[in-house]
């Protein structure tokens, strides 16, 4: 198709409604996915993007809480080993879940995006089976393989299922409108969804902890598995029917086809890198700090515990003031600058803060400090991505090019399941490289490699503001 005729989503949405008359083949099948009918524009109402968010909440965000709170069982099976198999291989559980989770997803996009999208709510039914089955199979394990396929790769797999439908189903309803109102209000959709996760990983350590305390390691998966069911199955009944699945919907328009042209744009690919970087370093504090807490600084369980809701609570905040920040319009930033704030602070903070812990309780006060800083500015650094899209969008514009915010969307999370594979297998070799070091402080531990790692990772995520500078050197030599 030629280039101008493409049209972006803010032109389809301000379009004619009589377009398609004018066009008895229909939508050109390069376009946006994102051309609704009629029948879609009053299905989306005010009441169904609330439901929508509610729904999203209760079902992905509770299926991911497992990841963000793995840390407090990797502490419950260096103390309680009963399985066969090399005890630090479970370090990679937690990374490894939430790597394949977010490696899946540029594939789920792809589907529910366009011919697919019907299917959602029975992907995310589905998703919620794999997930339940993987955590009941998992209560028998007797291998540290078993945990690993079944926490690792099932679980995740499932937790994608139920993800991917979801976010796709919120974007649609919270899509960005020709005004600026619009892009806001797609921005504080997200980061609401985005705190919700926090929220829910802030809690669920104690409540594991609680559970393994009480009923130990099986029984606990049993339970977590009737409460992910239940209340998955809940938040998915609240998802509205997908506009695709009403009467006469597959006569109004045919599926489209996905434009690929933002792969020609260098600025996906340097975003892309960033958050490879520091997604590597991110998970690795979230499954460590608990062992940490216990091992170098002798912190009680209940402090240990205290740690991971410490990393959690700060992004509660910190989603909805980045993804603010991204769209705000009384002091504009570009979105390199934004982006780059969260991963260069959280170098800092595991530089300066971890890295000088001092072993024994002494060192209490500044974990703390760690926790809560690397906590907020690394959580808040997915809300950035909003900054992404509207780069994208505004390039494809430009270009007269058709494009999809939401396979866009997938793809960036598929950056980041690369990230977070990458550093949970990394995490053990570099434990094992650490066993022979002994100094004051935490650099001198066993985790002294795995703080560097994560601070190097988090410099390197910085490295979107190469896009700053580049655009501010060509303005320069415009000039000259």
């Amino acid at each position: 198709m030629p280039q101008n005729e493409s049209v972006t989503l803010h032109e389809l949405q301000s379009s004619s409604p009589d377009i398609r008359e004018q066009d008895p083949d229909g939508p050109d099948p390069a376009q946006d996915v994102s051309y609704e009918s009629s029948t879609d524009r009053n299905y989306t109402s005010q009441n169904n993007s609330h439901r929508t968010r509610l729904g999203h909440i209760a079902a992905s965000d509770l299926g991911a809480c497992f990841a963000m709170s793995y840390g407090v069982f990797q502490e419950y099976y260096y103390e309680n080993w009963t399985l066969d198999g090399s005890r630090a291989q479970t370090g990679i559980i937690g990374t490894t879940q939430n790597g394949v989770m977010y490696l899946s997803m540029p594939f789920l996009f792809a589907l529910f995006t366009k011919r697919w999208a019907r299917w959602r709510q029975t992907a995310a039914l589905c998703g919620t089976v794999l997930a339940c089955l993987s955590f009941i199979l998992s209560s028998f394990s007797t291998n540290v393989w078993h945990l690993i396929v079944t926490q690792g790769v099932m679980a995740a797999l499932g937790c994608a299922l139920i993800y991917s439908p979801m976010t796709l189903s919120l974007g649609e309803w919270f899509q960005a409108r020709a005004s600026n109102q619009g892009a806001v209000n797609r921005a504080v959709a997200y980061g609401v969804v985005l705190s919700s996760k926090n929220i829910v990983g802030s809690t669920c350590p104690f409540l594991f902890r609680g559970l393994l305390d009480h009923y130990e390691f099986r029984a606990t998966m049993r339970i977590w598995t009737a409460l992910l069911g239940g209340i998955c199955l809940l938040g998915i009944a609240l998802i509205p029917t997908h506009p695709t699945s009403m009467p006469n919907a597959s006569r109004t328009h045919r599926t489209p086809k996905i434009p690929w042209h933002f792969l020609r744009h260098k600025t996906f690919y340097i975003y892309s890198t960033a958050i490879i970087f520091q997604s590597a370093g991110y998970g690795i504090p979230q499954t460590y700090i608990n062992q940490y807490g216990k091992e170098i600084t002798m912190l009680s369980q209940t402090w240990a515990t205290l740690l991971l809701t410490l990393f959690n609570v700060p992004g509660i905040i910190a989603s909805s003031f980045f993804g603010y920040l991204s769209d705000n319009k009384l002091f504009p930033l570009s979105a390199a600058t934004v982006a780059s704030i969260p991963p260069i602070s959280s170098a800092c903070s595991a530089f300066l803060l971890w890295g000088l812990t001092s072993q024994g309780s002494g060192g209490l006060a500044l974990l703390i400090l760690f926790s809560i800083t690397f906590g907020f500015f690394s959580s808040g650094y997915s809300a950035t991505w909003g900054g992404f899209l509207n780069e994208l969008e505004r390039e494809a514009a430009q270009a007269n090019e058709a494009i999809d915010a939401g396979m866009m969307y997938g793809l960036l999370n598929g950056a980041r399941g690369i990230g977070y594979v990458s550093g949970g297998f990394a995490s053990v070799p570099l434990l094992k490289a650490g066993s022979g070091f002994s100094g004051k402080f935490a650099y001198g531990t066993t985790f002294g490699p795995l703080i560097i790692f994560t601070g190097l990772t988090s410099v390197l995520g910085g490295c979107v503001l190469i896009r700053k500078w580049e655009k501010q050197l060509l303005r320069i030599f415009s000039f000259a």
